[in-house]
């Protein structure tokens, strides 16, 4: 199926949130994920599922702040 992930085209053979992630190489915990502008909860990421079209947005949690 084709997706857009974060702005870009991609072709992906899985079927949900969580095999995205792992076929990315991201580790869940420290991302937040965003399908078709609405956000999905970290415990629903293994049965969300994903269809052709779908736009994801994947934000990262970055550490850091002024001293």
């Amino acid at each position: 199926m084709r997706l857009k992930v974060n702005g870009e085209d991609r072709e992906f053979n899985g079927k949900t949130v969580l095999e995205l992630l792992q076929e990315l190489e991201i580790i869940p915990e420290r991302v937040a994920v965003e399908v078709n502008l609405k956000v999905i909860k970290r415990a629903d990421f293994e049965n969300h599922p994903l269809n052709d079209g779908d736009s994801v947005e994947i934000v990262y949690f970055v550490g850091g702040g002024a001293a």
